[in-house]
């Protein structure tokens, strides 16, 4: 990595965590500034929570084509001050139109923010110090997730309107702070459509012909929908009516998942960066098999309440442990998938993958996991265990140096003398 690289990284990652610590102050407590302390009720928080993900459905399709078009720093610049006028928004609205319509603008600001920060990272490196790239942007993320929740935490007061108008314009300052960052970063120079040869410029066309990358996308939005999907919709529902978990307990599961990525993050990749990329893939699948097994245990166990607390506390650290593993893994060979050019295209189609995930996870498994906690702990094990299977058969059309990244730096010849193959080239 050359110097200007590793000075670009660096306010990435400055930025990566500012945007965390924003985010982490307003979002465990958006449904409740819109239902009860601004009085618009539970409809409305729902209806809230389904413009941001709408929104990001709507944007990300033309994101990833902005980013090839542009570069990634004017669609992130451009993300920022929408999601900083969308947080302000949802700060000072007192109705619901005004209210539906700051969310809208949170939510595209913040999906778009996914891609392009991706795609700086994915400049601003090499294919041998990617891994850690984007394992440090996680930890970042959840730290500053963490950090602003707790403070956000002690500075909200559902008896005043006025806490959580100051909660939103610290965020809405905060974006605004990073996108002041951001506009320092000078990126090296990364291929543009223009640069790109004409047999490579095909966009979604060309993209959905490159099957390893299908493929990967189908393993994505089973990886968010069975995890990220469940965490504050499924699991909690389940946790809290088949294993009767308090809502401080509850709490105390979601501080577990963050300390178990904060305190594994860098001690996996080291384990990480040595393993085939489908492998470690195939291994989370296991892990978070165990972890619907311990869930499982936690509210069908019929042990002490200590038990199935404990049970369940463990349950969220599993599954911490499985995204520490993931976090270098999936979007470095996002990146590596993607022909020369394309990084943003190819990490907007992923981030959709994602918002697609989120979307249905939550309206699947939470009426499953309140109403129906036998089938909802087995139907989730069977999708960790399709984890494990969608990995290992997309190994088998990874090149060679797309599931084995340090086979660049060592120089080593794999499958059977052959030269090693480039990276981003079509599986």
């Amino acid at each position: 990595m050359t110097r200007a690289m590793g000075a670009a990284m660096r306010r990435i990652h400055v930025g990566n965590a500012l945007s965390a610590f924003g985010l982490g102050f307003t979002v465990p407590y958006l449904y409740v500034y819109v239902a009860q302390v601004r009085g618009l009720g539970a409809m409305t928080a729902g209806l809230v929570l389904a413009v941001f993900a709408v929104a990001a459905l709507i944007v990300l399709p033309f994101a990833g084509r902005a980013i090839v078009r542009r570069g990634p720093l004017p669609v992130l610049l451009t993300a920022l001050v929408t999601a900083a006028v969308g947080s302000l928004g949802l700060g000072l609205a007192g109705n619901a139109p005004a209210v539906l319509t700051a969310a809208a603008a949170l939510g595209a600001g913040q999906a778009v923010m996914q891609p392009a920060l991706a795609t700086m990272i994915v400049d601003s490196s090499t294919s041998e110090t990617r891994s850690r790239a984007f394992a440090t942007q996680f930890f970042l993320q959840n730290l500053g997730l963490g950090v602003g929740g707790l403070i956000g935490g002690h500075l909200v007061d559902t008896t005043r309107v006025s806490s959580f108008t100051l909660l939103f314009a610290i965020e809405a300052a905060m974006f605004l702070l990073l996108a002041v960052v951001m506009s320092t970063v000078r990126l090296p120079h990364a291929p543009r459509v223009g640069d790109v040869p004409q047999s490579a410029r095909g966009g979604w066309k060309q993209m959905l012909g490159n099957r390893a990358m299908v493929q990967l996308c189908v393993l994505g939005f089973v990886l968010f929908f069975a995890c990220y999907g469940q965490f504050e919709s499924g699991l909690s529902a389940y946790g809290v009516e088949a294993a009767g978990i308090s809502t401080s307990a509850l709490g105390t599961a979601l501080a577990a998942n963050t300390a178990m990525i904060v305190v594994a993050q860098f001690a996996v990749l080291k384990f990480v960066e040595r393993q085939k990329r489908s492998r470690v893939i195939a291994a989370v699948g296991l892990i978070w098999a165990v972890a619907w097994v311990v869930a499982g245990y936690a509210g069908l166990g019929h042990g002490s309440q200590a038990m199935a607390t404990a049970a369940f506390v463990s349950t969220y650290a599993l599954f911490g442990l499985g995204e520490a593993m993931l976090s270098p893994t999936v979007a470095p060979l996002v990146a590596d998938l993607a022909p020369a050019g394309l990084a943003g295209q190819y990490n907007s189609a992923f981030a959709l993958v994602k918002q697609l995930a989120l979307a249905v996870g939550p309206a699947v498994g939470g009426p499953m996991g309140a109403s129906l906690p036998a089938p909802y702990v087995v139907t989730f094990l069977l999708f960790s265990l399709g984890i494990t299977y969608l990995a290992l058969r997309l190994g088998r059309r990874l090149t060679a140096v797309q599931d084995q990244p340090w086979l660049v730096r060592n120089r080593v010849v794999a499958r059977g003398g052959a030269a090693v193959e480039p990276v981003g080239a079509e599986a």
